[in-house]
């Protein structure tokens, strides 16, 4: 019998990872196994693990272990071993994967686009993570991108909707967007949509040492060193796009910005310095949660209305991101346990460089 090997995590202390080997699980009527080719680690994957038993992300991929729990992550696959007739051995997928070397599925309302997994403990979870994409027929899908999809597609697809959220609210009536931790692949995924709508300035919070690297964007109106926060006018109508998820920033942006009109608290790259909204000035943090934007665009526009626009977007990313002379994202592919092992431990340490996109594969 084969072995997978996975990389477990322990879900109160994610400075402790350990690799785990165990049997395969046995393929059953109408299941499929898929080997988990590549995929991205971001500092996405660093908030799905941070914030994974407020968010549920726990429970995906159950490890069967107290305490200890697999992180999702997006990228590629391929079916080794398939019982499901719609679905043959050699079939290429793009979707949510455990940090394993290959997963067992219950394909369900399987169509020419794809299908969602319909095992039982992701039935109570939300949909949009638990469908996977045929690549053949993906529009998204392009065989010489397949790692800035990884690295980017889910990154984009949430800042695609916070833009499209906060346009949809008339932007609280600000006229200053602030995003914090300006240099995360989020936070300037979603400058770069904001920045093409008028009336608005984007102004990235970022450290000193990304500073200029946030400036060659050139998706932000201004950038700001966090040590400089209070050089910004105080009363301008503002949103903070919190993307950091520092509680002392976040007192900072708070106390500072008498003007603060919408607090929106995203992702959580600072992971040492989490916590609640506690007493804070101005407006009350509020989580955004991307599934619930895309039900909501999926009810406005239908599936196909709300994939169009994505798309269209999608394409214009990649035409910045990779324009010479200094393409956006370097990548970097990390292979084996113990290469991604010591990944996932640099990313929760923060850090690192902005313009680098990272690859791993559990694959030996």
């Amino acid at each position: 019998m084969t072995t997978i090997t996975t990389l477990l995590v322990r879900q109160d202390d994610l400075a402790q990872t350990r690799l785990r080997q165990s049997p395969a699980a046995p393929v059953g009527a109408g299941d499929i196994r898929v080997r988990v080719d590549a995929f991205a680690l971001t500092a996405n994957n660093i908030t799905y693990a941070a914030m994974g038993g407020m968010l549920q992300y726990w429970q995906f991929f159950p490890s069967g272990e107290d305490g200890w729990g697999i992180v999702p992550v997006w990228g590629f696959g391929t079916v080794v071993e398939s019982a499901h007739e719609g679905l043959p051995v050699g079939e290429r997928l793009y979707g949510y994967w455990p940090m394993a070397t290959e997963v067992v599925l219950t394909p369900a309302r399987v169509s020419a686009a794809g299908f969602a997994d319909g095992a039982a403990h992701r039935a109570g979870l939300h949909p949009v993570y638990n469908q996977y994409l045929r690549a053949a027929s993906d529009p998204f899908y392009q065989p010489d991108t397949e790692d800035l999809q990884a690295l980017l597609r889910p990154l984009y697809i949430t800042s695609w909707l916070i833009d499209d959220f906060l346009d949809d609210n008339q932007h609280f009536g600000a006229t200053r967007m602030l995003l914090s931790s300006a240099s995360s692949k989020t936070a300037w995924g979603t400058a770069l949509e904001l920045s093409r709508r008028t009336g608005l300035e984007v102004v990235g919070l970022t450290s000193a040492s990304n500073q200029a690297f946030c400036e060659r964007l050139g998706c932000y109106h201004r950038v700001v060193a966090y040590d400089a926060l209070e050089s910004l006018t105080p009363d301008t109508p503002s949103v903070y796009i919190d993307f950091a998820g520092s509680v002392a920033l976040r007192q900072r942006v708070h106390a500072h910005v008498s003007g603060l009109r919408y607090s929106c608290a995203v992702g959580a790259s600072h992971v040492h310095d989490l916590g609640g909204a506690g007493q804070l000035p101005g407006p009350r943090p509020v989580m955004f949660f991307a599934p619930a934007q895309v039900k909501k665009r999926n009810a406005d526009w239908g599936a196909a209305g709300l994939n169009a626009r994505l798309v269209a977007s999608w394409q214009q990313l990649l035409g910045a991101v990779q324009a010479p002379p200094t393409p956006w994202v370097q990548v970097q592919h990390h292979r084996g346990p113990a290469a991604t092992q010591a990944l996932f431990d640099a990313l929760r340490q923060g850090g690192g460089d902005p313009a680098l996109g990272h690859m791993a594969t559990l694959q030996g």
